[in-house]
Formats: C-alpha cells, structure tokens, sequence
C-alpha cells in the first residue's frame, strides 16, 4: 500500500463552518482562542491541509467544544 501524495483525496472533510456557525463563532475568534493563525484555520475549513497537529486538533475541539468526530468525517464513497 502506497502513501497518500498531495494530490489523493482522502476522503476526510473538515466541518469547521457548520461548526462555527452552529456557535455563532467567527474564524478570527476561533484563532484568537486557539493560536493558531487564521489562514491556517481556513485551510483546514476548506480541506486543504495534509496535516494537523494532536495538540492544534484539542485546543480547537475545546474551543468548539465538540468532538474530534464532530470536526472531521469521512465523506462518502462515490
């Protein structure tokens, strides 16, 4: 089995908007709670990032209080 590249789809989606929005939360207040910078957070909410980190993905699900299955799916087989 061969490593995923940049191009593979994982077939994982962030739902960071539906999250922010079910709070009432904007993206530059989420990233002022959890440090991390805004452009990273969007790249994340468009599914664009290859990686996040343990510590990042706990302080944003603490912020969101939700869980990591809340934030991250797996999109459906097509």
């Amino acid at each position: 089995m061969t490593p995923p590249t940049e191009d593979d789809d994982t077939g994982i989606r962030c739902r960071l908007d539906e999250l922010l929005a079910e709070r009432d939360m904007t993206l530059a207040e989420l990233s002022a709670r959890v440090g991390v910078s805004v452009v990273n957070l969007s790249v994340l909410k468009n599914d664009r990032a290859r990686a996040i980190r343990y510590s990042t993905l706990r302080a944003i699900c603490d912020a969101l209080e939700c869980e990591v299955g809340e934030l991250l799916v797996l999109a459906p087989r097509v």
